[in-house]
Parts: C-alpha cells; sequence; structure tokens
C-alpha cells in the first residue's frame, strides 16, 4: 500500500472515531523500534515543510534519520523520542535531547526539543499541544532548567503554536545567504 494511500485511510478512521467518540483517544509515550516505519513517515513529512521553504538547505524527498540513526537514538536515554499513539497510529512525535551546560560560569539542563511533528492527517486535533505539554512535564519532572527549540523564520505556522504554547524568544540565530 503506498503512503497516500495508507495516509488516506488513516485520516478517515481518525476522522470516524471523533464523530462516534467526540474526542481522540492519545497515548503519549516514549517510542519503541517498532515504531520506526511510521516516524519515518512523519520525517518525510517534516521534511517536505522545510524543503519547500528552504530548497538550498534541504533536499526535497529526503528525511533527517537513517533507521539505524533511529535505532540508536530510540536506545538513548539522553534523546529521548515521544508519540502520540492512537491504537498502534503513530499521529505525532517529540526528538527531545537532554542539553547539559556546564561551564565556569552556568551550571543547568535544558531539555531541547530537536524536532515535533503532527501528521498532516491529524493536525487541529491537538495533538501537538499535547505532545508539547507532555514533554514540558518530563523537562520539569526531571530538574531542568529550561525547555527550548528552534524554529526557522519561514514556519509560521509553528511559530503561531510555539507561542500559544507559551514559549518565548531566547536569542536569534541570523545568516547571509552567499551566491
Amino acid at each position: 500500500m503506498h503512503t497516500y494511500e495508507r495516509s488516506s485511510i488513516i485520516n478517515l478512521l481518525i476522522i470516524a472515531k471523533i464523530l462516534i467518540f467526540g474526542v481522540i483517544v492519545v497515548n503519549i509515550r516514549r517510542a519503541e523500534e517498532k515504531d520506526i516505519p511510521q516516524i519515518e513517515e512523519l520525517l518525510y513529512q517534516v521534511h517536505k515543510v522545510h524543503s519547500d521553504k528552504r530548497p538550498d538547505l534541504f533536499i526535497p524527498g529526503s528525511k533527517k534519520y537513517t533507521t539505524n540513526e533511529l535505532k540508536e537514538i530510540l536506545a538513548d536515554d539522553e534523546k529521548p523520542v515521544y508519540v502520540a499513539d492512537n491504537d498502534g497510529v503513530i499521529l505525532g512525535y517529540a526528538f527531545c535531547v537532554y542539553q547539559r551546560h556546564c561551564t565556569k560560569s552556568s551550571n543547568y539542563t535544558s531539555l531541547y526539543i530537536d524536532d515535533l511533528c503532527v501528521s498532516e492527517n491529524s493536525r487541529g486535533l491537538k495533538i501537538g499541544t499535547r505532545l508539547y505539554e507532555y514533554v514540558l512535564d518530563v523537562a520539569k519532572k526531571n530538574g531542568c532548567h529550561n525547555l527550548t527549540l528552534n524554529v526557522w523564520e519561514c514556519n509560521e505556522s509553528a511559530k503561531k503554536f510555539y507561542d500559544k504554547c507559551g514559549l518565548k524568544i531566547q536569542k536569534y540565530g541570523m545568516e547571509q545567504v552567499l551566491d
């Protein structure tokens, strides 16, 4: 079955569950190796968002991690990945990294969200908010000083989403593209 056909079927199932039950039940949990094929589909989706806006930096049709890299990441407690699971269907993910800042002038831990994605078929159902709030709770429970992430300037919907979540600008990354 092609990814498009599978996505259409999943979309219909999600809509049916919402109509029947009034809400979609999602379990946020640590990702497991069995989730890799569905995570890879989402990695392609989020990469497309970036490659459509910045083809000079992101190769169209690619994804951020290989299958073997994903296996290594999922086994690393310093890089937890959380998924939004609806009866075995992965509707979104949050890739995180614990960052230890131990220098002469600072000593704190951040939980960095490296990537947060909700399936294009599931957007608008508050799954991203639930993933974010779950990760925020993990950061608090683990004594982190803050929760951080980067967002591309061209990704307006992500900037609005993170603003609604309560994130504030910490610093700016700037560039000058050279021809």
